[in-house]
């Protein structure tokens, strides 16, 4: 011993050596990690060995407390070391004991961790899309932040239209930016403000001033307007569709419908196409299919009827080509649009609107 401790009497140096002594032994002699755990609860816990030797310090002479101190610290030092040594032993063992016990058999298949699913809208576009590829027409996409003269005044939508009115609208910027439009016919024109565009319709004038005839493509994306109850939402899906060239005929338009409609829905689906009103198609026309729950009995969904509407079509107006330069003596087209939204429900027979955008993973999970 030092100096220091020689002012210990033997009595207190026995004492040390003792509590030293017995808690190495019981460190050392845990055969696991929970034995191990109560002996460092034992000889280094609140009320452990090595801990009540400082109890002694104020009882001391101040001639002893110092070696005391010192001889009391290096013993938890010692215990403590003891205590770390012992645990990583026991770890090892452990861990050992564990791998020796598991057998991998390799001819097991793996487990798959959790996979997402498709939302019914996006399969929706997804086999729209297939099914007018098999008919020779390209997807393509647009902006959905639009000028008014793309999405309005080219489609022979004149600033007086009841559309244009901004409670139907998401404007951006109402006011004019005053840049030239690009373009066969119209060089020098304003584009007007920047809007959300509210069909995706704009991508037939995009790209008549950019293409030639003949052209036969289709447009999805969203939109957006102005518009929120219990069937409508303020952003939508839509699929836009065109076919330009010589010679083409209302004919041609029904005959490339029906069989989208006939791939859609099946081929007992049966429709029908009744007179209607669009500024960008003339003439135009809403197209009905058969009640996909009923087949045409008539039913709550398609209201006794026996038709639910799917989309709205027609011929391209000639103010349309003549806006974006084509001559419409020369060329003729069709166009058509339908809301994804809409198809989505009917395809898998959902109720309720709201449901396709609340990303309830329950929900998601059947399809």
């Amino acid at each position: 011993m030092s100096s220091k401790q020689l002012e210990l009497s033997a009595e207190l140096i026995e004492e040390i050596a003792s509590v030293k002594t017995e808690a190495q032994r019981l460190l050392g002699a845990a055969a696991d990690l929970a034995e191990l755990e109560r002996a460092r609860v034992a000889a280094l816990g609140l009320k452990g060995s090595i801990t009540r030797l400082f109890e002694r310090l104020p009882k001391l002479q101040p001639a002893e407390k110092r070696g005391f101190g010192q001889a009391a610290n290096a013993a938890k030092v010692e215990a403590e070391r003891a205590y770390e040594e012992r645990r990583g032993r026991l770890a090892e063992e452990e861990l050992a004991r564990e791998l020796g016990g598991e057998r991998l058999d390799v001819t097991l298949p793996g487990r798959r961790g959790a996979l997402g699913h498709r939302h019914p809208v996006s399969r929706t576009i997804d086999e729209i899309v297939r099914i007018f590829s098999r008919l020779g027409f390209e997807s393509i996409a647009g902006p959905e932040i639009e000028f008014e003269r793309y999405n309005f005044e080219l489609l022979n939508l004149p600033a007086d239209h009841p559309a244009r009115d901004m409670q139907d609208t998401f404007y951006v910027r109402p006011q004019g930016l005053g840049e030239p439009l690009p373009g066969k016919g119209d060089a020098g024109r304003e584009l007007g403000g920047v809007l959300l565009r509210t069909h995706t319709s704009p991508m037939q004038v995009r790209s008549m001033l950019t293409r030639k005839p003949p052209l036969r493509l289709i447009v999805p994306g969203k939109v957006y307007r102005r518009d929120s109850d219990l069937t409508h939402t303020p952003m939508f899906h839509q699929v836009e569709g065109l076919l330009v060239d010589e010679g083409v005929t209302f004919a041609d338009l029904k005959g490339t419908l029906n069989a989208f409609v006939h791939a859609f829905f099946g081929e007992g689906a049966r429709t029908r196409f009744r007179p209607s009103y669009f500024p960008f198609t003339e003439p135009s026309a809403e197209v009905d299919v058969s009640c996909t729950r009923c087949s045409g009995k008539g039913c709550r969904l398609c209201k006794e009827t026996g038709w639910l509407e799917v989309l709205g079509s027609g011929m391209v107006h000639p103010n349309v080509f003549k806006a974006v330069g084509h001559d419409s003596e020369r060329v003729s087209g069709f166009a058509f649009g339908m809301g994804v939204d809409r198809l989505a429900m009917l395809r898998y027979g959902i109720d309720d609107l709201r449901s396709l955008f609340e990303n309830d993973a329950r929900f998601l999970q059947q399809f």
